[in-house]
């Protein structure tokens, strides 16, 4: 009778223990993902393009991924007609970029166990990070008003780029209530330290250039997580 006690006591511990969901999760992963892109530089008129990227991600906690993100992309501006750019400057930028950021969910800092509303929230995130963007740039360099005149700045270089996120992840959980597979929807705004972007360097007493040249990139991704089991201080799904 006792053995039948103890198996009914270690099933219906089994039973509360899955049900309450899981504690662990994979620490590392890799993530692709595509933007659209579109530069605030110093031309009037600039365009979207697309950019894609390949993440490397390592997760301190399920809510707090940190990514090494290889990103390949194009940026454009202007055109020749001077009904688009008043003094016939254009550029193409086909760049690739490089940078570290991190992400802070919002169940990084919130209890939702048992919530459904804040189940919800918790996968609303935040984000800041560094690095770097190689400008491979082609330019309007001659002025069509001036033939005399050439636009100064530079065809080719890197600018140190600092990326600030926000968005939202959809969490796909495998049998073991773990998250595997996430879908990634966000925004990302870069700020950019230099006049790479456009490949124009044109002095603020003849055009218009008080800020610094910087991209925004509208993404949808998906990350797959695979090894480094860890575990965490409270139920990762939540329900």
């Amino acid at each position: 009778m006792k053995k039948y006690l103890l198996f009914i006591v270690l099933a219906l511990a089994f039973v509360k223990g899955k049900a309450q969901g899981s504690l662990n999760y994979a620490t590392y992963g890799i993530g692709v993902s595509a933007s659209l892109n579109r530069p605030y530089a110093d031309l009037k008129k600039e365009y979207d393009n697309k950019s894609f990227a390949v993440t490397f991600n390592y997760f301190y906690t399920p809510y707090v991924p940190i990514g090494l993100e290889f990103q390949l992309g194009k940026l454009s501006g202007g055109g020749t007609d001077l009904k688009i750019d008043k003094d016939g400057r254009q550029f193409v930028n086909n760049y690739k970029a490089l940078i570290l950021h991190m992400d802070v969910q919002a169940g990084e800092v919130i209890n939702y166990q048992g919530s459904t509303v804040l189940n919800v929230l918790k996968n609303f995130y935040l984000g800041a990070g560094i690095g770097g963007i190689a400008n491979s740039v082609v330019t309007q360099r001659t002025s069509v008003i001036d033939p005399t005149y050439t636009f100064p700045g530079k065809d080719n270089g890197i600018n140190l780029i600092v990326p600030l996120r926000f968005g939202y992840e959809f969490k796909f959980y495998n049998e073991y209530d773990q998250p595997n597979i996430r879908l990634d929807i966000g925004y990302q705004h870069n700020f950019t330290f230099g006049e790479g972007i456009d490949g124009y360097s044109d002095p603020s007493t003849k055009f218009k250039n008080n800020a610094v040249d910087q991209y925004r990139q509208i993404t949808i991704g998906i990350k797959v997580n695979f090894g480094g089991q860890n575990s965490y201080d409270k139920e990762i799904r939540g329900y």
